[in-house]
């Protein structure tokens, strides 16, 4: 059984940043991925609010941050970690492939998209319904779609498909938009229709998505909209699996509790990203990666 200073659950920012600072410590690190290095970082269109870089997408940034975790620690993706055991000073996590023993743990597992929980969301996912515009928006080239929400991450989906020739409009509960200024800024500019105080009901099709009943809230008057795709960014739920598995403390939202040193009430269990809760960015998520694996290091070193 392999045995580690340092396991990171999760590759995100968060777990790839913890990856770096802790195998820069000569400590032996593994990072495990349930699915592809990145997370939801890697579905990000593009950011332009992380420092040194004015424009980047969120897959090529990724890429670049798991070059360099790649130098000082191990990184195993498409292993789904299902079991974390404290045994004494030592800590047992078993996969769906393998066990391993380390000494520490970082849950950096993130958060995964909300549903609308609507008719014809499950129906016809992959047939016209999607949660990542980079990934499914070629497709829609040409074509009409909507995108539903009203946050930063609803926004920037809209305004790359607009980018790369889809006839998007916005659908959004409330009267305003709670995207950043800049965002709502531009969405404005391009002259991007938005369905105000509409919520969606159905979605509709045969074989693939064709309409969406919208519902207004202020008139209470139903319309069918013809739309060949619906994107979904609504906002997301914490991946606490595990942190519930090991009596973690959570918010009332499911987020883990930490202190300002990502420690969780768990002795040697720490936390960071989009898992702990509050601003979800990405450079936020690098930060509370980076103060985890130093946390980590300092406790492995007064035998904490």
């Amino acid at each position: 059984m392999d045995e580690y200073d340092v396991i990171i659950v999760g590759s995100g920012p968060a777990g790839l940043t913890a990856a770096l600072y802790s195998g820069r410590q000569n400590f032996k690190t593994l990072v495990l991925e349930k699915a592809l290095v990145g997370g939801m970082g890697s579905i990000v269109p593009l950011l332009e609010n992380y420092p040194g870089f004015e424009l980047i997408a969120g897959k090529q940034l990724v890429d670049i941050m798991k070059d360099q975790a790649l130098k000082y620690a191990e990184i195993k993706d498409r292993e789904n970690v299902e079991e974390i055991e404290i045994k004494g000073d030592s800590i047992k996590i078993g996969t769906d492939k393998s066990e391993y023993i380390t000494k520490t743990v970082i849950l950096a597992t993130g958060a995964k998209h909300r549903q609308l929980g609507v008719p014809g969301e499950d129906k016809f996912l992959g047939r016209g319904v999607a949660y990542c515009a980079m990934c499914d928006g070629p497709i829609f080239v040409g074509r009409k779609v909507l995108v539903v929400g009203g946050g930063n991450s609803a926004v920037q989906q809209a305004l790359y498909l607009d980018n790369i020739g889809v006839m998007v409009a916005l659908v959004h509960r409330r009267d305003e938009l709670r995207a950043e200024g800049y965002l709502q800024d531009e969405l404005e500019k391009r002259d991007i229709p938005v369905f105000w105080d509409s919520e969606v009901e159905e979605i509709r099709g045969l074989q693939v998505v064709e309409s969406v009943l919208l519902h207004n809230k202020k008139t209470g008057k139903k319309d069918e909209i013809p739309t060949d795709g619906v994107f979904i960014a609504v906002g997301e739920i914490p991946s606490n699996q595990l942190a519930k598995k090991l009596d973690l403390d959570l918010d009332q939202h499911g987020y883990v509790i930490t202190d300002k040193a990502q420690r969780t009430n768990v002795s040697r269990i720490y936390a960071a990203g989009d898992i702990t809760g509050g601003v979800n960015q990405w450079v936020v998520a690098c930060s509370e990666g980076a103060v985890a694996a130093l946390s980590a290091y300092q406790d492995i070193q007064i035998g904490k």
